[in-house]
């Protein structure tokens, strides 16, 4: 490939209740969300984005959020963890947070030398916070509930679990640009730009693991950055070329997609850092009104009427998170 991603963009999973989705990212992971709007696709669900104060590629994690969704099951083919960077002197106090709000955890450190603390969330999605020995030069988020100095930097990275490694790694290094890190058993490392958080992908190797199952509690695709519509239009040409199944260019209002199946099944997407969730509203304003695409907004009326109502903490507004 003529192009080479910097790095994860985002990671879309598919949560249960919207309200208890948003407590549990806004409240206690201590993220803001960025963006209230809908499942293109499917107007009658939210998709939340949470992320970093203005939602920059790297830091995002969005949902779909469904009432009563049917869980999905972890397995082969799916991103089976999505870790986030934080300081290397919070995990401690992370571990306390968590026990505090009910979250059982478990600390590891790994071969990398990072120190990692993994949990579910209420749904059941596979999360990580993991601190980087570089450290973690991004900007956080900073709330009375998880002030700065302990607050997540942004997306670490994924582990995509795949039953055999060979056509996965090769997709990720000749057809995404990353390079091949080292192998830790069953576990392989790649990197991608300059090999720090948000910019790393572990492959887990597990040849006996079930078939995933995309529902409640799973990651739906990983997004990976490209900087503007002409690279992604090369870049979608060029995975065409190469005989993938991929889409057409996508319009996601924020930024523009386009999507295909790596060999092992996990579905990803190349998104445009262009043009940013200031297109519709204020910095200050991010996540507290729903927005829509100018297609959707003639049935603003009938799709608001269809949404479950979602209560925003006062946490994700930024004149009282900075007077706390």
């Amino acid at each position: 490939m003529s192009i080479s991603t910097t790095g994860l963009h985002h990671v879309t999973a598919i949560g249960g209740n919207p309200q208890r989705n948003a407590d549990f990212y806004l409240r206690t992971l201590g993220l803001r969300l960025v963006k209230t709007t809908v499942n293109f696709d499917d107007t009658g669900t939210y998709h939340l984005y949470y992320g970093d104060a203005e939602g920059r590629p790297g830091t995002l994690m969005t949902f779909f959020p469904w009432d009563g969704v049917e869980d999905g099951r972890h397995g082969a083919g799916q991103a089976t963890t999505t870790a986030f960077s934080v300081p290397a002197n919070s995990i401690g106090w992370w571990q306390q947070h968590l026990a505090a709000a009910g979250v059982p955890t478990s600390r590891i450190t790994n071969s990398d030398e990072e120190d990692r603390l993994a949990f579910r969330d209420p749904d059941g999605l596979g999360i990580a916070l993991v601190a980087h020995p570089q450290g973690d030069p991004r900007d956080p988020w900073d709330t009375a509930l998880v002030p700065g100095e302990h607050a997540v930097r942004g997306l670490h990275s994924v582990t995509m679990t795949v039953a055999q490694e060979a056509a996965t790694a090769e997709m990720l290094v000749d057809d995404l640009g990353l390079r091949f890190r080292h192998q830790d058993g069953n576990r392989l490392r790649f990197a991608a730009g300059d090999g720090g958080p948000g910019a790393l992908v572990d492959v887990q190797v597990e040849p006996s693991a079930p078939r995933g199952v995309v529902a409640g509690g799973t990651v739906h695709h990983v997004a990976w950055r490209v900087p503007d519509d002409a690279a992604q239009r090369a870049w979608h040409d060029e995975l065409e070329d190469k005989g993938y199944d991929v889409t057409d260019i996508l319009d996601r209002q924020y930024f523009h997609s386009i999507y295909f199946r790596e060999p092992g099944g996990v579905l990803q997407e190349i998104a445009t850092d262009e043009p940013g969730f200031g297109v519709d509203e204020p910095l200050l304003e991010l996540g507290r009104a729903l927005k829509l695409p100018p297609w959707l907004e003639p049935d603003r009326e009938q799709i608001r009427a269809s949404l479950p109502a979602l209560e925003l903490p006062a946490e994700n507004n930024p004149e009282l998170a900075e007077s706390r």
